[in-house]
């Protein structure tokens, strides 16, 4: 069933090339003030055709508010919001198999029945609504003294040696257009640009961190922080790794170098470093909760490939044509920074605070 969340339900809607795509938000407190200029600041981050780096399709993503608000305000019933596809061109999509994309396990799962163009539900067109959701979550989290930012860490075999350690330096990377170390993202941009011209696409790290999240937040055992923040993480299409804190670069230090001393600051307790990521048996400590995603290359590329056509009766040569991102790592910083939001709120919510 596609529903996630505990005390915060999400429901995602739609398919790529369908009319419109959207989501359901149930259990926003009622009272919660949503202000619509921030959900379009939020929306503009992640929407398509705005660089020369991202792919050509235009889509505005405004999104349609059907139920759940009143005079910009929750009303503590769910919140239905709509983003409709605009600029869709299905011509760009045959019959046979993509490779990397979901039309081959879509064809086992769905006999054939499934809408496929430009990827249907399993499209990164449906991260849309999810930024929408996140969009409400990190303003119901303002409220409660919590920021989540996000950066690009990686893309290709360039990596951002710059690691903000407050969230004022992470405010200023998520105010630039690309989220990274000024001289990084000038290289990350020049091989995202080098890897479209030869028709092939990079991956990338994109990282994620909750600032003023309270200790006690998560579950044992199944509802740990991780197991939520992975879930969520786990659904977006381009995402095929996770990890928390240092990760696993934990597994190449000894005890010693791993733990965290614990001290008291200040009459509490901290601790001097964060190699946890800022949770420890499933359950929040107070400190930055830090995660990474990883984001896979963009599947669809313009050289040859090998694949068989959608009966699986015959081999076929694909070179995909249309319109697509030769990364979608910039895009994807919105998005995780979402899954995050929702689940931080979720945690909240479900402790009662």
């Amino acid at each position: 069933m596609n529903v996630w969340g505990n005390r915060l339900k999400l429901s995602i809607f739609g398919e790529s090339h369908g009319p419109a795509v959207g989501v359901v938000v149930d259990g926003l407190p009622a009272g919660e003030a949503v202000d619509m200029a921030e959900v379009a600041r939020e929306m503009g981050r992640r929407a398509p055709g705005r660089s020369d780096i991202s792919t050509a399709r235009r889509e505005t993503d405004n999104v349609e508010i059907v139920s759940g608000l009143r005079d910009g305000v929750a009303t503590g019933f769910p919140i239905c919001g709509l983003i409709r596809n605009r600029d869709a061109r299905s011509g760009d999509y045959g019959s046979v198999l993509r490779p990397g994309h979901a039309d081959w396990t879509a064809l086992l799962k769905y006999r054939g029945y499934a809408d496929m163009r430009g990827g249907g539900h399993f499209s990164g067109r449906l991260t849309a609504p999810l930024v929408f959701a996140g969009s409400l979550a990190k303003q119901a989290l303002a409220r409660r003294g919590v920021e989540v930012l996000a950066r690009v860490v990686s893309v290709g075999g360039i990596a951002d040696a710059a690691s903000p350690d407050t969230a004022e330096r992470y405010r200023i990377l998520s105010g630039e257009d690309f989220p990274a170390s000024r001289t990084c993202a000038e290289a990350m941009k020049d091989l995202i640009r080098s890897s479209g011209d030869s028709g092939d696409s990079v991956g990338g790290v994109v990282e994620a961190v909750a600032f003023g999240l309270p200790g006690g937040l998560g579950e044992p055992f199944f509802g740990s922080m991780e197991s939520s923040v992975a879930s969520l993480l786990f659904s977006v299409p381009a995402v095929k790794g996770v990890e928390f804190g240092d990760g696993f670069r934990l597994t190449g230090m000894k005890g010693s170098e791993a733990n965290d001393p614990i001290v008291i600051d200040g009459g509490a307790i901290t601790s001097r470093t964060n190699h946890c990521g800022g949770i420890l048996g499933g359950i929040t400590n107070g400190m930055p909760l830090v995660v990474r995603a990883a984001i896979k290359p963009t599947p669809s590329i313009s050289l040859p490939q090998d694949s068989v056509d959608a009966p699986g009766t015959r081999g076929a040569t694909l070179e995909i044509t249309g319109r697509h991102d030769p990364c979608v790592v910039p895009r994807a910083v919105p998005v995780v920074e979402a899954c995050l939001a929702l689940c931080s709120l979720d945690a909240i919510l479900t402790c009662g605070i």
